[in-house]
């Protein structure tokens, strides 16, 4: 394993879990979720899973961060903030 890649990986996987719990806007939080998503399928890609990997980026970068834009551009907003 290449440790400069994982902790830089880790590092921004890091960020990104924090950055989804704090963003106020629900569209922005669910990108941010999505490549969240996509730099989990690249931790486990280097560690040697890529079945694991596989399905991170189908059903966690994929299929989830399209269903969770499509039911945020289904609801309206209650304040214009």
């Amino acid at each position: 394993m290449i440790w400069g890649i994982d902790l830089l990986i880790l590092l921004l996987v890091v960020i990104c879990a924090f950055a989804t719990i704090t963003i106020k806007d629900l569209l922005s939080a669910a990108i941010v979720f999505g490549v969240y998503s996509f730099l989990m399928c690249l931790l486990w890609a280097e560690m040697g899973a890529v079945d694991v990997a596989f399905m991170e980026a189908t059903v966690g970068a994929g299929v989830s961060t399209i269903l969770f834009i499509g039911a945020i551009l289904h609801t309206s907003r209650r304040s214009k903030d």
